[in-house]
């Protein structure tokens, strides 16, 4: 079965200093490399999701086009050269986004999630109804959000729609 890691907003925005810095981002950043590096051992292809905020609804908190904060951290890129990069505009990383075609030209049958927001876009990308021809499983200890408790309550929630598992076994 072929696998693929997405990497699912890993942008400046979430990280301190920028506009909307998440809990627990340094150590899930970390995991999140660790993960990336794990998968180009085993030629597992990472596969970036980066949000922009839809310029058709004006200027948004964050996430806008061009700036700093949208950009995915440089390690992220740095730990994956080359890797696809997938735009979306809503939470769900496959709504109106190229996300399928890029999966099915690399003949992938499961996904492996991190990311951030947990409880928003990791969630929505692994229950989308998009993600269901897919064996999905999510790794809680790459995934983070404003806080612990949001982020308990997000991964307690999906447990009974995806595997969760932690970097040694999904990856």
């Amino acid at each position: 079965m072929s696998k693929a890691l997405l990497v699912i907003d890993l942008q400046n925005d979430y990280f301190p200093g920028g506009k909307f810095p998440l809990w627990n981002t340094e150590k899930t950043l970390k995991n999140v490399l660790t993960a990336i590096e794990r998968a180009n051992h085993k030629r597992i292809p990472v596969i970036h999701i980066q949000h922009i905020a839809d310029p058709e609804r004006g200027m948004a908190p964050f996430f806008n086009e061009g700036t700093d904060g949208a950009s995915i951290k440089p390690e992220v890129l740095e730990a994956a050269p080359g890797s696809p990069i997938v735009i979306k505009h809503h939470a769900d990383g496959f709504y109106q986004t190229n996300l399928s075609k890029v999966l099915d030209g690399l003949g992938v049958k499961e996904l492996i999630l991190c990311g951030m927001m947990t409880q928003n876009c990791v969630t929505h990308t692994a229950i989308s109804k998009s993600a269901e021809p897919y064996s999905v499983t999510m790794i809680p200890e790459c995934c983070t959000t404003v806080n612990e408790a949001i982020h308990a309550f997000a991964v307690n929630a999906v447990s009974t729609r995806l595997k969760l598992g932690r970097i040694e076994e999904a990856i």
